[in-house]
């Protein structure tokens, strides 16, 4: 594949495609102290590698950041907007949170940048948490309250909405993650209804895909817990939006009307796959030939599989898709640009194969931010300095830089930025790359 990627032809996406990149505000705005999130790293730093703290800073510099969306060329912005600042207590809001966020909006419309809002991107207010959040369904008001109160707010410089991020969790038949998780179900349902009363641009709740393949394919058993695994991760939350049935693993079936036709686009969040082997409690262990070590970490190991990109797109090719988050934690940036060639290839084989109408493609992320527990693994096309908080973009945006302008891209482009890679005897393959 990737000596292949030498001779790839120039190609080029459908015509008003987007292109850009994701952040998500606790991960980079820093001091989020409302938020459930900040107060487990206070109560519990031992379950964190390093707590949150002033993440990239963004809530002071988000001006320097709007500023190098354009210098990058970037053509669309998808972050959230963090509900523990707009509302720390409940009932009580902060309009000066609330004004940060419009003017955040004002600049990306001034600068000609689509804005894609995510509404819940993990984090909400910790009273909210204290209450039960999403583990309760009477808590749901609480969300159709807070979204009821922000999108006539912004409705109007809004370019395409998602109501939650990755919810869709682990394969699980735990009671109360399963409950958090049909109950976010139920709330992306009703955050479609209440957008919709206020906003014609199209809305959905990004999907975390993982494809679930068998370890050993002939084999029964990983067969079953990879259709185990896949139904409580990815089909359930499909088949919601299709037929708006709820079903899942020992339970009855739910009927939510509402929930049929909410999503205007399939919102995909693809990072790698998922092997599944019947004989381990866990996930099986990557390929060694696949594997690919790329941090200082047993915990962030890489695998390059584009080939289950394009069939995992396969499955969702009956609304339009947009590629939500798509990236790669690494050391040596040169990874990053592999990484990118290959699954805008992977992007337009699935196009070709599967009749995907994709139309939009998220590089997660704009900056090296906080992954959670740790500032470790760096998904960033721009390096953050942890001290000073200067933002320096790295090789990979300038190659992004090109293909966001050419709207496309080619072998010619990707030995450009990669020059120091071995060049094999392979030939032109013609008319059998069409």
């Amino acid at each position: 594949m990737v000596l292949n990627l030498f001779r790839l032809p120039a190609f080029t996406f459908p015509e008003g495609f987007l292109w850009g990149s994701a952040t998500a505000g606790h991960q980079i705005e820093g001091d989020n102290t409302a938020s459930q999130n900040w107060h487990e790293e206070q109560a519990h730093p031992e379950r964190y590698e390093e707590p949150s703290g002033c993440a990239c800073n963004s809530w002071e510099l988000y001006p320097e950041d709007v500023k190098l969306l354009t210098e990058l060329g970037h053509r669309a912005y998808r972050f959230s907007l963090e509900w523990s600042r707009i509302e720390p207590e409940e009932g009580r809001r902060d309009p000066a949170a609330l004004a940060r966020y419009q003017d955040l909006l004002d600049r990306l419309a001034a600068a000609g940048i689509h804005a894609s809002v995510t509404l819940h991107h993990f984090t909400h207010p910790q009273w909210f948490a204290a209450r039960g959040g999403f583990l309760r369904e009477e808590n749901l008001d609480y969300f159709r309250r807070h979204l009821e109160f922000l999108v006539p707010q912004i409705a109007d410089r809004v370019g395409s909405w998602c109501i939650l991020n990755e919810f869709n969790g682990a394969p699980t038949l735990e009671p109360e993650a399963v409950a958090r998780k049909l109950n976010q179900l139920k709330a992306h349902a009703a955050g479609y209804g209440i957008v919709k009363e206020f906003s014609s641009a199209p809305v959905s709740s990004a999907h975390a895909l993982v494809p679930r393949l068998p370890l050993r394919p002939d084999d029964r058993l990983d067969r079953a817990r990879a259709e185990f695994e896949d139904w409580t991760t990815n089909e359930f939350f499909f088949h919601a939006v299709r037929t708006g049935e709820i079903v899942y693993p020992y339970r009855d079936l739910e009927m939510v009307p509402e929930l049929k036709g909410s999503c205007d686009y399939w919102a995909i969040n693809y990072y790698h796959r998922r092997l599944c082997d019947a004989r381990s409690a866990g996930a099986a262990r990557k390929f060694g030939l696949t594997r690919m070590k790329v941090l200082d970490s047993d915990a962030w190991d890489r695998e390059f599989c584009p080939e289950d990109f394009i069939h995992a797109l396969g499955r969702v090719n009956d609304l339009p898709v947009w590629i939500t988050e798509n990236g790669v934690c690494c050391d040596d940036d040169r990874f990053r640009i592999l990484y990118l060639m290959q699954h805008l290839e992977a992007m337009r084989e699935a196009m070709r194969l599967y009749r995907v109408d994709l139309r939009a493609y998220f590089y997660w992320s704009l900056l090296d931010n906080y992954e959670w527990s740790t500032y470790l693994p760096r998904f960033g096309l721009v390096a953050v300095d942890r001290r000073t908080f200067r933002r320096t973009p790295k090789p990979s945006a300038a190659f992004y830089r090109e293909v966001i302008a050419a709207n496309g891209m080619s072998g010619e482009l990707f030995a450009r930025h990669l020059p120091e890679l071995p060049r094999f005897g392979l030939y032109d393959y013609g008319a059998d790359w069409k």
